[in-house]
């Protein structure tokens, strides 16, 4: 005869099979059955410690448990420690959130060393509250005796790598530009910036041509706040670049850009009449052009702006690329090739320094419209808009990032490709792409 069975009641369930797998030591049994079994070593790509699960954290230990479970009924014996990430600016910005701290400043007015205690306690105390919502999911680790990235043992193993790569001499401190975070203070490597739509500037601004009256190279930037740090402009050399008489409610004026994309650049300045004078390959252009921004910073008074040929200038906007070395990543090594000044003025705050003259104390992407204001003043903005465009942001705060020349630390990845590239044969990855 058929049971009716009571209604499902899948809490209930859920809780009786922890209670059993506690009362029968589950997992510490089925670990010690396969402790002779080949081992399957598992490594936990650690989650950080800065709160609740949420469904991709609790997706993954769910997957990992899976292959865990299914390489343990097969006879292996798994090796399966837990691991948390309990350092770095993670931790540090949801501690400096609870804090309510506003900049770094705030930290060492509070003390580093309380700081990186409080940071501590954090990140020990989400460590709890999380593992119980994993052991809730069901997930088997080796939860008392997890690798914490707090701990001596692992920084320690850190710094024992660096060593190896010194006395390797794969370690070196050079100058770079990169990925810039202003409210945390760090460099961000290219994997960890996160992208999503902003409103920009879309400016057209005209360089003034040193010793040819009411002559003008046109730039296009997003980036307003960058000219203060202008160097050089870039142009391609096989494009064709015209000099073109544009007139204005009756004044004249002589621009430089690129052939093909003159007949936008007058439209969008509003140019009523224009005439080719001269049509120039970008190699024959060499030009020495003046700081359009020289009497805001007395600095760029000291430098030489000159015009120079660059492959990585496309057909777009003017032809005619602002480079500003200490702030772009094409723009450094340009400014490396030619041996050009990396003028950086600006500090690991997003703020302008001294160097930037009237801008100094200014938040870079704050002062964006008082430049504008200022080349508007000179008659050097040709036309000025907005653009909705992809911008790369810090993945931990959601701070819009900056590029910044720095002094860094790197390791001479290149000298180890070769290397690298016969190892990752002998590894299966899944999937193959990977």
């Amino acid at each position: 005869m058929l049971k009716e069975a009571g209604q499902y009641d899948a809490k209930s369930l859920e809780q009786k099979i922890h209670e059993l797998w506690d009362e029968i030591d589950a997992y510490s049994r089925v670990r010690e059955q396969r402790v002779d079994g080949k081992k399957f070593f598992f490594v936990d790509g650690p989650p950080y410690t800065t709160g609740r699960i949420h469904l991709g954290t609790a997706w993954n230990k769910i997957i990992k448990d899976s292959i865990l479970r299914y390489k343990s009924m097969n006879g292996f014996h798994v090796l399966d420690r837990a691991g948390w990430d309990m350092h770095g600016l993670p931790i540090e910005v949801k501690v400096e959130g609870v804090l309510g701290f506003k900049s770094k400043k705030d930290i060492e007015k509070y003390g580093v060393g309380n700081f990186v205690a409080k940071c501590k306690e954090f990140a020990l105390s989400h460590r709890d509250e999380m593992t119980l919502q994993f052991q809730n999911l069901g997930v088997w680790l080796n939860w008392k005796d997890p690798y914490m990235t707090l701990r001596d043992e692992y920084i320690e193993a850190a710094w024992w790598t660096l060593k190896k790569a010194h006395e390797k001499n794969l370690l070196e401190r050079g100058l770079r530009v990169v990925n810039w975070c202003p409210r945390c203070e760090t460099a961000i490597a290219d994997s960890e910036v996160e992208y999503s739509d902003v409103s920009d500037p879309s400016v057209y601004i005209k360089f003034p041509v040193a010793n040819e009256e009411n002559t003008f190279i046109v730039i296009w930037t997003t980036t307003p706040w960058t000219i203060p740090a202008n160097i050089a402009v870039a142009v391609h050399p096989s494009f064709e670049y015209v000099k073109v008489r544009a007139v204005k409610n009756e004044k004249e004026e002589i621009l430089i850009m690129a052939k093909e994309l003159l007949k936008n650049v007058l439209k969008q300045g509003r140019y009523q009449k224009s005439e080719i004078l001269e049509t120039i390959l970008g190699e024959d252009l060499k030009i020495e052009y003046k700081a359009p921004l020289g009497h805001k910073v007395p600095k760029q008074n000291t430098f030489p702006h000159n015009v120079y040929m660059a492959d990585f200038v496309t057909a777009e906007n003017t032809g005619c690329v602002h480079i500003a070395p200490g702030h772009g990543i094409d723009d450094f090594e340009l400014g490396m090739k030619h041996k050009l000044p990396i003028f950086c003025p600006v500090g690991p705050d997003g703020k302008y320094t001294a160097e930037a003259g009237d801008y100094k104390g200014m938040n870079v992407r704050e002062a964006n419209k008082v430049i504008l204001d200022d080349l508007s003043e000179k008659d050097l903005l040709l036309a000025s808009g907005k653009i909705s465009h992809r911008y790369g942001h810090c993945w931990r705060c959601k701070t819009p990032i900056i590029y910044l020349a720095t002094e860094q630390w790197f390791l001479k990845v290149t000298d180890l490709k070769e290397k690298m590239l016969e190892e990752i044969k002998k590894v299966k990855w899944y999937p193959d792409w990977a």
